[in-house]
């Protein structure tokens, strides 16, 4: 072959592969410009996620606060009442009114003396459907006009752990709302078992419990926690696990 075709030949590769170098510059121009507009698009996603992420733990914060409030203002509209466990269904029916009713029971159960002014100023089962025979009775909320008669009427009951009532148990206690309810319903296996290695303990309101230990009392503010340090010192390892509810 000739110097000349040889030469030629040279100079055609060469045009050939500049113009595949300049095509595969501009496809590779093209993969970086999308790569950007999508590391953009990524950018812009993460940014909605944490404004997202930021909002949502700012509104359950904001829940958390307003049912805070919502139940220490329950709390407050409950603080001149008290609750009556253990008043067997129908045992109302003869009296005039539920009011009279309660009167007498309070009286005779605690043995308050008749000049004594309970300044009641309604009462009546907690809302539900009738439960069966089998079942607990509702309790009875009583609200008293005075709060410092509904605390002399707890504490007597506090201080003589309830009394007997047609060979029934009945105990008194403060109104809760159901939030706190709920929350004091957790320390049921704690108290339990607290019982029975009789350890002194007590319930605080609004839903914590203090103990009393060999080196001092603790208080807890949660029933978890309680469980945790008392299977450390071997209470009951078995048997302090909180319910939940």
């Amino acid at each position: 072959m000739a110097d000349s075709e040889i030469l030629k030949e040279l100079r055609q590769f060469r045009q050939e592969n500049k113009s595949n170098f300049e095509e595969l510059k501009k496809d590779i121009a093209a993969i970086n410009k999308r790569l950007d507009e999508a590391e953009c698009r990524i950018e812009k996603v993460e940014e909605r996620v944490q404004t997202s992420e930021e909002f949502s733990s700012g509104m359950l914060k904001l829940y958390t606060k307003l049912e805070e409030k919502l139940t220490d203002l329950e709390s407050r509209t409950r603080r001149e009442n008290i609750r009556i466990y253990g008043v067997s269904e129908g045992a109302e029916k003869d009296s005039t009114d539920m009011v009279s009713f309660v009167e007498k029971l309070l009286r005779e159960g605690l043995g308050l003396p008749e000049d004594l002014d309970l300044q009641i100023e309604r009462t009546h089962r907690s809302l539900g459907p009738l439960p069966p025979a089998s079942a607990p009775p509702r309790s009875i909320v009583v609200k008293f006009l005075s709060f410092k008669t509904k605390e002399s009427v707890l504490r007597k009951s506090w201080r003589t752990k309830g009394f007997k009532w047609n060979d029934k148990q009945v105990n008194i206690d403060q109104d809760y709302p159901p939030a706190i309810v709920g929350k004091r319903r957790e320390y049921t296996e704690i108290r339990k078992v607290l019982k029975e290695n009789e350890v002194q303990f007590q319930t605080l309101f609004p839903a914590r419990l203090r103990v009393k230990h060999n080196d001092g009392s603790k208080i807890y503010d949660t029933a978890a926690e309680a469980a945790e340090d008392l299977v450390k010192e071997a209470i009951g390892s078995n048997y302090c696990q909180p319910r939940h509810h």
